[in-house]
């Protein structure tokens, strides 16, 4: 044991491409003494990062209680200690249980974000969520299965809004998906399942609401995917932002109009 702590730090390992998370995580990494990763969702080709001497562990056969006194005894001895989680670890990443216990604990912690699966899927299907005079919502959620949601927050009542929408954690619900959101973007609405963004696996596959359920079983996915639905999913909408345009001015370029 020594007297030199280190706080421990939940890390963001973005989509699953090493390359995709930051320099800050990256860095945490080359730095553990002993890592803690998401071993049903992070990659294990996340450590390479890591250092040979450095302790690598999986907590998909860990229960919380194991997992967070496994981190304070590495505080304890001084050790740094890393939390890897997929994506962010702000979004579905059951991070707020663990600080709690931590807190309980008296250990400190530090939390550096990653690059979501929903900002991956966009990239690899050249889009964007947000569309002038289209939308300007983006909605991160996921169905209701073995898990609630709160009221007001149903698949259903968040898709009357029209937004772009990246639905998580939801791909063994796909016909209670297909249902919910076809009552409002409409049955042949074209919608994508991303599956494994940026990994060497990925799928990206474009189909309809109507269609959904019938194309992932055909593709067989079940897990890891997104279900992405929105104005500007299948293609380039003709909608143009003001930022660029030549009569639109601020504070770096002057034009006819002002703004």
């Amino acid at each position: 044991m020594t007297d030199v702590k280190y706080p421990i730090t939940f890390t963001g390992a973005g989509p699953g491409d090493p390359e995709l998370i930051t320099v800050k995580g990256k860095r945490s990494l080359e730095e553990a003494d002993l890592v803690i990763f998401a071993g049903s969702l992070v990659p294990e080709e996340l450590l390479v990062w890591t250092r040979e001497d450095c302790e690598c562990l999986s907590s998909a056969s860990m229960d919380l209680d194991g997992m967070v006194e496994k981190m304070a005894e590495g505080y304890r001895a001084g050790k740094k200690v890393v939390r890897l989680h997929t994506g962010d670890p702000s979004l579905y990443g059951a991070i707020d249980e663990q600080m709690r216990d931590l807190d309980k604990l008296d250990v400190p912690y530090n939390v550096i974000p990653g690059v979501t699966a929903a900002f991956g899927a966009a990239a690899a299907m050249k889009m964007e969520y947000t569309l002038p005079e289209v939308t300007q919502t983006l909605i991160l959620t996921r169905a209701e299965g073995r898990t609630p949601v709160p009221e007001g927050e149903s698949l259903d009542s968040l898709a009357s809004h029209g937004a772009s929408m990246a639905i998580y954690l939801s791909s063994a619900l796909a016909e209670k998906v297909s249902k919910q959101l076809a009552a409002h973007y409409g049955e042949e609405s074209t919608c994508a399942v991303a599956y494994r963004v940026s990994q060497p696996d990925e799928k990206i596959i474009y189909t309809t609401l109507a269609k959904l359920p019938e194309t992932m079983k055909n593709e067989g996915i079940r897990k890891t995917a997104l279900i992405i639905v929105g104005k500007g999913v299948g293609g380039h909408n003709a909608a143009k932002s003001k930022l660029y345009d030549a009569t639109f001015t601020h504070e770096y370029r002057d034009g006819v109009e002002k703004a």
